[in-house]
C-alpha cells in the first residue's frame, strides 16, 4: 500500500526522450558488468542483480533527461548515472545501515583520490565504486576546460564526502528542520553534479564571465531543489519503510507541521512548484540583463541559453523516468509507453497540475499582494533567546558621535533625488538609535571601533531606506538601470589599495568613502576583499528587491531566506568579527558545513525576528513584499497569524539548529581539523559573539523607534488599501490553507528505521 496517492505535478515543458536509448541499455549493463557493479555483494548481500538494474533503467533516465545528446556522450553520461546511483546503494548498504561514520569517512577520502587535478597520477581502484570513477574521470574530463573541471570536482566531493551529514542524522534520528534540509540536500543529493554534466552532455559550458553571478547560482539551485524535491515525493516510501532514512523532505515537513503524509506530500509539491516558478522567472527576467550587463557574445549567450534548456530538459525527463523505473513508488501514476517526442505543440497544458501550478505557489499568486492593506500592528511571539544581553558601557558615546557623524555626511539633508524633502530627520536618527545595537552585538568594543560600528549600521539602514526611496518600482526599468548605475558606484568607493577615489554626488557615497578608508586602513589586502565583498553581497541584495518590487512578486520561500541574509547586511557585521580573527583560524573552518551552518542559523534567527517587529512598518505602510509572514502567507495562502506562527516555528528551529551544532558539531570539527589550543579558544569566542549578536539584535528591537506604531507613516498620497488579505478563488482547493492551520512542531522525533506507520 503507498503512503500516500502522488500529487498533481506542475510539469511546464514535456519530456523527450532520446532515440539512442537501447544502445546505452546495452552499453551501460556491459560497462556495469566489467566494473563489477553487477553482482556485487556486501556483507553476503546482493547490491544489484540484473532484473533489478534492467528495472531501475538507468538509461531510460538519461535518455529523456538528455534527449538530444549524440550516441557516445548519452553512454557516458548514463555510465556517470549507473555509477551514482551504485555509489548510493551499495554505500546505504556498506555504512548507512550499519552506522560506520569513521568508515565511512576513510572510504570517502580515498574515493576522492580518483578525481585527480592537473591529470595527477591514480592510485590502483580495487573496488566497483573506484573503478567506475576512475575510468568515467579519464573519459569526461580531458574535454572540458579547467574551470568545469574543478566545479564538477567540487560537486561530485560535496555528493561524496557530505553523506556523511546523513549518516549522523540517521545514527541520531534527527529529522533535520526544513531550512537546514534544503541547504543540506543540495549537497548531498546530487542535483548541482547533474547540472554540471548537463554542460558535458549537451558539448557547452557555461561562459566564465557569469559562471558565479546570481542569476546562474538560482538557476542551478532552482533545479537542484526541484529535483530533490521531487525525488523526495517518489522515494518516501522505499526510503522510510525499507531504508531507515530520515533525510527527505516529506518527512521534514511531516514532521514539522505534524501534518500526514498525503498532507506533507502536497506542501513538497506545491515547494517544488515554487522551486521551477523561480527557475523560469529568472531564465525569462535576469538571464537577459546579465547577458548585457557582461557584453556577451552571441555565442557565449547561447551556450548560456542550451545550459538552461538542458536543466528544463532535464526536470521533465527526470519527472517522467520516476514515473516508470522500479526504484521509485508510481503504482497509481502509470505512465504510457516510451515516447520519442512530445504529441504536439502544447501538450503540457493537458496535464492535470499545470493549471493549478501555474496559479499557485510561485505563479500568478505571488504576483497578486495588494499593496498597503491594513494589517494591524502584529502580536509578537515569545523570543526563546537563551544568552544574556551584555551593553558596552560605551553606548553613550557611540550613540551621541554616530548620531552627529550622521549629520554630517549628509543623512539629514534635503535630497534633490527627493525633490527637496529629508528622508531623515536628526530625531530619526537618534529614535532608531543603531549604536544600542551595536553595543549589544560588541560589548567588549572599546569606544572607536563601537562607534566604528554604530555608524555602518546607520549606513546600511539610511541605504536601505534610499534605494526605494530614490528608485521607485513605479518607474520600471528605468528605476532598474539608474539603481544599478547608482550600486556600481559604491564599489569605486572601496578601493582595495586605498587610493583617491571620484568625487561623491550624494550622500550614501560620501559616508561609505569616510567609512571605509576607516575601517579598511588596519587591514591586511585579503581581509579588505572580504569585507568589501560583504558590503557588495548587501547593496546588490537591493537590486533584487527592487526587481521583485517592478515585477509585484511576493519572493519564493526559499529563495526569500537565502536573500534575506544578504538584505539585513548580516554578513557585513559577521565579516568584521571573522576578519579579526586572519590567521589564527584556517580559511578551511570558516568554510566548512558546520560553521556556515552555524552562522547561517544565527543569520536566519535575527532576519526573522526582524521580519516580526516590521511587518506592519512593511506591509502596510510601505507596500514591501520582503517579509517572511507574508512570504508564508502568499506560499499557503493563508492569514497573517496562521502565517505568523509558521515563522515562529521556524524561529525556534533554527535556533535548536544553532545549539546543537555548536554542542555536538563543532567539538568535532574542532579535531577533524586539528586545530590548536589558539585556534580553539578563538572560535569559541567567536560562536560567543554570535550568541551577542543575536540578543543585542532582540534588545535593539525593543528599544528602537523605528517600528513602533505611532512612528509609522504612509507614502505621501497613499492611504490604506482595504482590512484583509485577499483569498484567491483559483488558489489550490483548500490543501494548502488547510496544511498551514496545523500547527507546526519542531522538535526532533525520534524514527525507527523500517517503521511503515508515520
Amino acid at each position: 500500500m503507498q503512503p500516500f496517492e502522488l500529487p498533481e505535478f506542475y510539469v511546464a515543458h514535456p519530456a523527450r526522450l532520446n532515440a539512442r536509448v537501447e544502445r546505452a541499455r546495452a552499453h551501460t549493463k556491459q560497462w556495469a558488468y566489467e566494473m563489477g557493479m553487477l553482482g556485487d555483494t556486501v556483507g553476503g548481500d546482493v547490491v544489484w542483480d540484473e532484473a533489478s538494474f534492467d528495472g531501475m533503467d538507468y538509461a531510460g533516465l538519461c535518455a529523456y533527461t538528455h534527449p538530444e545528446a549524440d550516441a557516445l556522450v548519452l553512454d557516458t553520461v548514463t555510465d556517470w548515472y549507473t555509477w551514482v546511483f551504485y555509489f548510493d546503494d551499495h554505500f546505504l548498504d556498506a555504512f548507512k545501515r550499519t552506522g560506520d561514520l569513521d568508515g565511512a569517512r576513510r572510504y570517502l577520502d580515498r574515493l576522492a583520490t580518483f578525481m585527480p587535478p592537473d591529470d595527477a597520477a591514480m592510485p590502483e581502484p580495487t573496488n566497483p565504486d573506484e573503478r567506475g570513477l576512475a575510468d568515467l574521470w579519464q573519459r569526461t574530463v580531458p574535454s572540458m576546460s579547467r574551470c568545469w573541471q574543478e566545479r564538477f570536482r567540487e560537486s561530485t566531493r560535496n555528493l561524496l564526502l557530505d553523506c556523511v551529514w546523513e549518516i549522523g542524522n540517521i545514527n541520531t534520528a534527527r529529522i533535520p528542520n526544513p531550512i537546514d534540509y534544503i541547504e543540506m540536500r543540495r549537497r548531498v543529493g546530487g542535483a548541482p553534479w547533474s547540472a554540471d554534466l548537463v554542460e558535458y552532455a549537451r558539448g557547452i559550458e557555461v561562459p566564465e564571465p557569469i559562471v558565479g553571478t546570481r542569476p546562474m547560482r538560482v538557476l542551478k539551485d532552482t533545479f537542484s531543489d526541484a529535483v530533490h524535491l521531487r525525488n523526495d515525493i517518489f522515494s518516501y516510501q522505499r526510503e522510510t519503510e525499507d531504508e531507515g532514512e530520515v533525510n527527505n523532505g516529506v518527512l521534514v515537513i511531516e514532521r514539522f507541521f505534524d501534518c500526514s503524509p498525503q498532507q506533507a506530500a502536497e506542501i513538497v509539491n506545491d515547494q517544488l512548484t515554487s522551486r521551477i516558478h523561480q527557475f523560469e522567472n529568472t531564465v525569462l527576467t535576469e538571464l537577459p540583463l546579465l547577458f548585457d550587463e557582461h557584453g556577451l557574445d552571441a555565442a557565449q549567450r547561447a551556450a548560456a541559453l542550451s545550459y538552461a534548456q538542458g536543466l528544463q530538459d532535464w526536470q521533465s525527463g527526470g519527472h517522467e523516468w520516476h514515473l516508470r523505473s522500479n526504484r521509485y513508488m508510481n503504482g497509481s501514476a502509470a505512465a504510457g509507453p516510451m515516447s520519442f517526442g512530445p504529441a504536439g505543440i502544447g501538450t503540457e497544458l493537458a496535464r492535470p497540475g499545470f493549471w493549478k501550478g501555474l496559479a499557485g505557489p510561485g505563479g500568478l499568486r505571488s504576483h497578486t499582494q495588494t499593496p498597503l492593506r491594513r494589517t494591524g500592528q502584529l502580536p509578537l511571539p515569545d523570543f526563546d533567546v537563551p544568552f544574556e544581553l551584555s551593553l558596552s558601557p560605551h553606548l553613550p558615546a557611540a550613540r551621541a558621535a554616530s548620531i552627529d557623524w550622521a549629520q554630517q555626511v549628509g543623512f539629514h539633508d534635503a535630497l534633490p533625488e527627493l525633490r527637496g524633502r529629508q528622508l531623515w530627520t536628526r530625531e530619526d536618527t537618534a529614535g532608531f538609535d543603531l549604536a544600542l545595537c551595536s553595543a549589544g552585538l560588541d560589548p567588549d568594543a572599546d569606544v572607536g571601533t563601537l562607534t566604528l560600528s554604530a555608524e555602518w549600521l546607520t549606513w546600511g539602514t539610511w541605504g536601505d531606506d534610499y534605494f526605494p526611496a530614490v528608485f521607485p518600482p513605479t518607474q520600471g526599468v528605468g528605476a532598474m538601470a539608474a539603481a544599478k548605475v547608482c550600486n556600481a558606484r559604491l564599489s569605486a568607493f572601496m578601493p582595495l589599495d586605498l587610493e583617491p577615489v571620484d568625487t561623491p554626488v550624494n550622500p550614501l557615497e560620501r559616508s561609505l568613502a569616510d567609512l571605509w578608508t576607516r575601517t579598511a586602513r588596519p587591514m591586511s589586502p585579503a581581509a579588505r576583499r572580504s569585507f568589501r565583498h560583504a558590503v557588495e553581497s548587501m547593496t546588490e541584495s537591493w537590486l533584487w528587491e527592487l526587481a521583485n518590487h517592478i515585477q509585484h512578486r511576493v519572493p519564493d520561500p526559499v529563495d526569500y531566506l537565502e536573500m534575506r541574509r544578504r538584505t539585513f547586511g548580516s554578513e557585513l557585521t559577521i565579516a568584521l568579527s571573522k576578519i579579526a580573527r586572519g590567521g589564527v583560524v584556517p580559511d578551511a573552518v570558516f568554510e566548512s558545513t558546520t560553521m556556515r551552518g552555524i552562522e547561517h542559523a544565527a543569520q536566519d534567527y535575527a532576519c526573522l525576528m526582524n521580519d516580526f517587529f516590521s511587518y506592519q512598518k512593511e506591509v502596510e505602510y510601505e507596500a514591501e513584499l520582503h517579509n517572511a509572514i507574508l512570504v508564508v502567507e502568499s506560499f499557503f495562502d493563508c492569514d497573517r497569524d496562521i502565517a505568523a506562527t509558521v515563522v515562529d516555528d521556524l524561529m525556534r528551529a533554527r535556533m535548536r539548529q544553532f545549539q546543537r551544532l555548536v554542542d555536538d558539531e563543532l567539538p568535532v570539527l574542532f579535531e577533524h581539523h586539528r586545530l590548536d589550543d589558539t585556534a580553539r579558544a578563538s572560535l569559541t569566542s567567536y560562536v560567543d559573539e554570535l550568541r551577542d549578536w543575536i540578543a543585542g539584535i532582540l534588545h535593539w528591537h525593543r528599544g528602537t523607534s523605528r517600528y513602533r506604531p505611532e512612528n509609522l507613516r504612509y507614502p505621501v498620497g497613499e492611504s490604506p488599501r482595504t482590512t484583509t488579505r485577499p483569498v484567491h478563488a483559483w488558489g489550490p482547493s483548500g490543501f494548502g490553507t488547510a496544511a498551514a492551520r496545523l500547527r507546526p512542531r519542531v522538535a526532533t522525533h525520534a524514527l525507527s528505521p523500517g517503521r511503515t506507520s508515520l
